[in-house]
């Protein structure tokens, strides 16, 4: 079977590939797109997630395509579908990193480490303190409680937060989607941890930030598509919120001369959560390697995407 994959992962790789592999190393698109037309198996990732998927689309023959990101938004599902292509995804590889990330903008909102550092530059030593909020008896609604929604609920509520999470199914006492809305007034912390899909464009917009607390921080974790921007802009601008943590923003890269660069209280990490470990790799290739055992002897795979659903 023919198996095009990252030369990156190779020393990871190679020595574990079965003799019926015959795999093709890529460092370039241009690589990718020479040997994909024709293989069974395919593992393309790529920094741009939209160059991954354009190669993917040339893969007539692919069996299986493996991706290490959590989101699939990029790919054209309905043509994997149609060909009869299994996907598998990386959900968990960065699990624990963007879980981390979360609480790590929580925590800087609630005491404005970013004023702290501004201070910090500028050698001020302030009587009074920039951020006071405690996490201890707030409060954080998370829309998508799945392997990371859970992960980061976990290490808010040893901070004494209340948490509840919203789920497709209702499962584990959380919200179903119909039903968060009405409640999102009742909440300290927004946190987005959802998958992308057409169901969840701007899914928060005007009516949402209305309603939110005006001491409500807005936490996104997913994908900027899920946030209608000129609407956040306006209501950090009017102060109808108190702020935004945006680890994600719609375009990525943000370009330099967009308004929501200088936004009042949005702060940004430029989508690091995931890429902030030395794991992602190697944990990668362990799924990489259990799922090709799977896939040849004919058994069930991890991580199988859900082609209709999208995730």
């Amino acid at each position: 079977m023919k198996a095009v994959l990252p030369a990156l992962a190779r020393p990871l790789l190679e020595p574990h590939l079965p003799d019926s592999i015959d795999p093709h190393w890529f460092t370039t698109r241009a690589d990718a797109q020479a040997h994909i037309a024709d293989a069974d198996i395919a593992w393309v990732d790529m920094q741009n997630p939209l160059d991954s998927a354009a190669v993917t689309a040339l893969g007539q023959r692919l069996q299986w395509l493996f991706t290490l990101r959590a989101g699939v938004d990029a790919y054209d599902t309905g043509l994997l579908k149609q060909r009869g292509t299994v996907m598998t995804n990386g959900t968990g590889i960065n699990a624990v990193a963007v879980a981390e990330y979360a609480v790590l903008g929580i925590l800087a909102a609630a005491k404005r480490y970013d004023e702290v550092v501004r201070l910090a530059d500028a050698r001020a030593w302030p009587i009074a303190a920039p951020g006071t909020v405690e996490l201890a008896g707030s409060s954080a609604l998370i829309i998508g409680y799945g392997t990371i929604g859970r992960l980061i609920g976990d290490r808010l509520a040893a901070f004494g937060v209340a948490v509840t999470g919203v789920t497709r199914s209702g499962r584990y006492g959380t919200l179903t989607p119909d039903g968060w809305k009405p409640h999102i007034a009742e909440f300290d912390w927004i946190v987005l941890a959802a998958p992308s899909t057409g169901a969840t464009a701007a899914l928060l917009g005007a009516p949402e930030f209305t309603a939110m607390k005006r001491s409500a921080w807005l936490i996104n974790m997913a994908r900027g598509d899920m946030i209608d921007q000129p609407a956040l802009i306006e209501a950090l601008t009017a102060r109808r919120i108190a702020g935004a943590f945006l680890d994600t923003v719609d375009p990525e890269p943000l370009p330099a001369d967009h308004p929501l660069w200088s936004t009042p209280n949005a702060l940004h990490s430029m989508h690091l959560s995931g890429r902030s470990q030395t794991t992602m790799f190697p944990r990668a290739a362990a799924l990489f390697l259990e799922n090709l055992a799977a896939f040849l002897a004919g058994k069930p795979m991890r991580n199988v995407v859900d082609l209709q659903a999208g995730y």
